[in-house]
Formats: C-alpha cells, structure tokens, sequence
C-alpha cells in the first residue's frame, strides 16, 4: 500500500516537472518556418493605392490639426480616466503593490483642476514615451500571471517620434510633465522633451513638402547625436533640400536647423505604393521586437500598422480600434472559424486590408490553399499549463503568420483562441460604410 502511494506520488511529480518544464520553454511556432518571413513572396499582384495624394492631404490637415485648430474636445473625466487603476490591484516595477497614498500623490501632481487652462502649441525635440500618470514608474496587473507583467506597462499609453506637433492642456504641479494631445492620442510627456512655437515658427514648419525616413533605428546628426529615429518620421524639406529639424533654445522656445540624412533612409512623402516600396517597408519592419506602447521605441501591433501606412501617406488612428474607422468595415464576428477565412481570403485585399480583435490588428497580407496570412507584431500564443494555469509562449516579434499561428504547441490553449475572437477587417482604400 505505502509503495503504491510512493509510485503513485512519485509519477505527479514527474508530471508536474513535465509540464512545468515544458511551460516554461518557448517554442519557435511552425508558420514561422513554414512561411517565408519576407514580403516579397507574397506581392504577386501590381498594387496601388487609390487617390494616394488625397490620402496624403488629409494625413496633414490631421497632423498639424493641433496647431492649426488648438482646441481639446475630450472633457476633464475622460482625459483623467487613470483614475479607475486606483480601485484595481496595481504592481509596480519592484512587484510591490502600489499603495492608495502612491495613486493619490500621482493624482495630486497631475494637476487636472487646470485641464485646459494653458493650450500651448509645441514641437517635439526627441523621441518620447508619453505616459497614462506623469511618472517613469511602471504599473502592472499581477506580473506573476502571463500577459500581465512586464512588458504590459500599463502607464506607457505610447510612444511619440521627434518632430511631432503637440499641444499642451497643462502642466503637473511639480512642472516636470505637460498632459498633451497629439495628433492621434492623449498623455503625459515630459517637459524636457518639448519645445514651444509660435506662429513664426509654424510659418517656416509647414514648407508643403515634406518628407519621411523609411529606415529603422537610424540615427541622425548634427554636429552631434541627436536621435535614433524610427521609419515614419516626418521632415520638412528646407529650400536648401535639407531636412528641418526643431530644437529648443534656453527659454524651450523652438527654432529650426537643416540636417542632412542620406538619401537611401529618406523619401519624399507620400512614398508610392507599389509592390517595390510595400517590400522596403515591410521588410524594414519584419523581426522588430515587440513593444507595449512603444516601449523601448519598438512597437506593439498596432504601432506597426500605423507607421507602415504613415510612409505611403495614410493616416491611421493609434489604438486597433481607432484603426477599424480608416475604411469599409466587414464585421465578420458571427460567423463559423472556417466562414471567416472564406470570407477573408474572399473579400480583404492583401496589403490593403487590417484583420482586427479586440486589442489586437494585423496587416492582411494574402493567402496560401485559402488560409488567410498576416503581418503583426506579437507577444506571444495563449498556453495552458499545469492546472489550466495560463501560460505564454512568447513570439515577442513582428511575424508572419496564419491566423491560427501556434496551435500545433502541445500546451496551445485552443479555448478563446484569435481566430475565434476576430470582430472584423477593414480595407482602407474603400469608402467608409
């Protein structure tokens, strides 16, 4: 009887070491190998963007949107909607909880009894995260859980590139962060990384030509470092063919120098949309590293698909789904698995069309025996572990892939899996519904 118990106790633990083991050990997934991780073999077709220049114009009048028009609409509640993180079970970046003092010191410098009192235009000097509390600190749901802890910093709301016009509602008490509205979202920056303007400045800004780097991470000087720019950064062109580029005086007033970058990692905006300039983009982005928020300057999926239509001119909302209102819609959420691929490989055109979930987008590349293939950055495929604990196995990188990307994993968790959860795409070159 006794060494029945020990047998039997002895095969559990060898199970559980199994399958903690096994948890643990990420996998490179098989659409990885199986599908070619370059653009190129799937550009089959000539493609083209329609009324690109169009497109291009209305990306502007949105960009310069928030000097030209420096108004905020969103009420103080909405702006300050942090405040519901102070009711939820918050780590910070030691795995401490933080504190109800720690939320109410954070809350007290944010200062939103002067929402709306400074309407300031600015400029950004460097490359910047922009924050949901105007602190560095981190905060995670419990980081002991998969898709919790780092990176998912929940006070990164994004990341914004140099040279980008802002403006500012106000500032924190302590000075040291400017809540400011962006072109495409709202958040803390801090107050180092801005520079103001004026009409002046404005006037020698906006040249009506432009133009943009289509190489990542490059890094741009003058007499010294300035940057490490990402693809998608914007420049005006000087009259000299230089590239402007704003800088602050001692007063955080701005003024403009020429810089020059090489002509390799440059274009003039919008680039043309053809199947050349969809492979440079796209394998210019191909393997970056996944970036919550922008974290570390890399990006999260949605960050991708923004700065991959930005080149040719297109404007893209930040989040997945702002994304979704950038052309006809297909809701396709009621449908059978099987019915949405067939629907897909249908009706989305590749290159063109964004497949999205809740929180999560993907560039619609094309099909292969009528299986559906997209291009997203992504932090991993949803496991189980021992006892339905969940798990990750972290891709952590921009892929190709399937839209059901890692179910060959013994420990795949094929309960809410992505191709259940899709809502719906959108082909950006069609008129909205």
């Amino acid at each position: 009887m006794l060494l029945s118990k020990l047998i039997k106790s002895s095969f559990l633990i060898s199970i559980t070491i199994l399958f903690t083991s096994c948890a643990n050990k990420n996998v490179e997934i098989e659409d990885i190998k199986k599908y070619p991780q370059e653009a190129k073999f799937y550009l089959n077709k000539n493609l083209e963007f329609k009324e690109q220049e169009k497109y291009n114009d209305k990306f502007f009048e949105i960009y310069f949107r928030v000097w030209d028009n420096p108004i905020i609409k969103i009420s103080k509640k909405e702006a300050n909607w942090a405040v519901k993180f102070k009711n939820e079970n918050i780590y910070l970046q030691n795995y401490s909880k933080a504190s109800k003092s720690w939320f109410e010191k954070h809350f007290e410098n944010s200062n939103f009894e002067e929402f709306k009192t400074e309407l300031i235009r600015a400029i950004t000097i460097k490359n910047s995260n922009v924050r949901v509390l105007p602190t560095k600190e981190m905060m995670f749901y419990n980081p002991y859980n998969a898709g919790q802890g780092f990176p998912f910093d929940y006070n990164q709301n994004s990341h914004i590139k140099i040279n980008t016009p802002v403006l500012i509602s106000h500032f924190s008490k302590d000075k040291a962060w400017a809540y400011i509205k962006t072109p495409s979202f709202f958040g803390w920056i801090n107050t180092n990384d801005l520079a103001f303007v004026d009409e002046k400045f404005i006037k020698e800004f906006k040249t009506n030509s432009y133009a943009i780097t289509i190489k990542d991470k490059l890094n741009i000087y003058d007499e010294f470092f300035i940057e490490k720019t990402q693809l998608g950064t914007i420049f005006p062109i000087s009259k000299n063919s230089k590239y402007l580029l704003a800088k602050k005086d001692d007063k955080h007033n701005a003024y403009l120098k020429e810089i020059e970058i090489e002509d390799e990692n440059i274009t003039t905006k919008p680039l043309v949309f053809n199947n050349e300039n969809i492979e440079k983009i796209a394998n210019e982005l191909i393997a970056e590293q996944y970036g919550w928020g922008g974290i570390f300057g890399f990006r999260d999926c949605s960050s991708f698909t923004q700065d991959f239509y930005t080149t040719f001119g297109i404007y893209l909302g930040r989040n997945s789904r702002q994304q979704t209102f950038s052309g006809k819609y297909f809701n396709i959420k009621e449908l059978s698995n099987k019915e949405k691929k067939e629907f897909i490989v249908k009706n989305a055109k590749p290159f063109k069309t964004l497949i999205y979930l809740k929180g999560h987008i993907m560039l619609y590349i094309g099909a292969s025996k009528n299986e559906p293939l997209v291009m997203h950055n992504v932090w991993g495929v949803k496991t189980k572990v021992y006892l339905n604990k969940k798990g990750r196995n972290i891709i952590g990188k921009n892929v190709i892939t399937t839209l059901e990307f890692g179910k060959e994993l013994l420990n795949y968790d094929d309960s809410n899996t992505v191709i259940d959860k899709l809502q719906g795409f959108v082909i950006l070159d069609e008129e909205k519904n």
